[in-house]
């Protein structure tokens, strides 16, 4: 996909909602109510554009990759619309612009609102990603919480060759209208640039990290004071030091340094009612 500033198609989607610059990228100014009202609407057949809406989310981390990472950046800037994942992000945009983030809009969250909303609309999912044990208890933990919402059908992310185009073609004669990849940065937007032509029958496609770690209980989430004051990513270096705890210390003091000398208020739009 080229670059939503490229992409007539998408700009005209989302020219309604206002977006500032934070750390490099444009950001929606959107609460987490918006975003699933805005996801639930874009997945009525009078409001698709021809090819799947797509979604993808930015934290620190995701700044500082894009900083130093050209094919990482090349890939978010092709999305429709990114979500601020991040408190720090939040916060530092109530410094930087007269329209800052409303809050953070965690795709842990944000995935059950959509879940609730998706199944009064009678709108069906797709989840795809992970390995096959932990795709398979996220799926059945998310059957148990929303019973009636519609997942037509899942699958593990580690697909290849021929066996991952047919499992694409697979999803799309499914039509969905959601397809949830949790594949990791940036793979699953390298997914997305890929097999977005194959995909025509896809309403929105959200990039979702490792939310399905978070559906199968496999990891905990960190204590809601942690979230609220931006350090999560502390929780996750106590639970995973041996993983996370360099990318931490790389990654945390590049995001603070693009947030505050590379963030604009470019307000574009209009502000969405709930």
């Amino acid at each position: 996909m080229p670059e939503r500033r490229q992409n007539p198609t998408g700009r005209a989607a989302t020219a309604a909602i206002p977006r500032i610059t934070l750390g490099g990228l444009r950001l929606a100014v959107l609460d987490l109510e918006q975003t699933a009202n805005f996801m639930i609407e874009m997945a009525f057949p009078h409001r698709r554009i021809g090819r799947p809406l797509y979604l993808t989310s930015a934290n620190g981390e995701v700044l500082a990759r894009c900083s130093t990472e050209p094919m990482t950046e090349r890939l978010f800037r092709a999305a429709d619309l990114i979500n601020a994942d991040g408190q720090p992000l939040v916060t530092v945009s109530r410094f930087k612009s007269k329209t800052p983030l409303p809050e953070r809009v965690a795709t842990t969250d944000l995935f059950h609102v959509v879940a609730r909303k998706a199944a009064a609309a009678g709108l069906t999912f797709y989840m795809f990603g992970a390995d096959e044990t932990e795709n398979t208890a996220a799926v059945a933990s998310v059957q148990k919480m929303h019973p009636t919402l519609r997942i037509v059908g899942h699958s593990h992310g580690y697909l290849r060759g021929d066996a991952l185009r047919a499992k694409v073609d697979e999803i799309n004669a499914l039509a969905p209208d959601y397809l949830w990849i949790a594949l990791g940065v940036p793979y699953e937007q390298a997914f997305v640039e890929e097999f977005t032509p194959r995909l025509t029958n896809v309403g929105v496609i959200k990039t979702s990290g490792g939310l399905f770690n978070f559906l199968s209980g496999r990891r905990a989430r960190a204590p809601q004071w942690m979230q609220d004051i931006g350090l999560e990513w502390a929780w996750r270096i106590w639970l995973e030091p041996r993983r996370l705890f360099w990318r931490y210390l790389t990654t945390n003091p590049r995001a603070l340094y693009l947030l505050f000398n590379r963030s604009r208020p470019s307000d574009t739009g209009r502000t969405r009612k709930r």
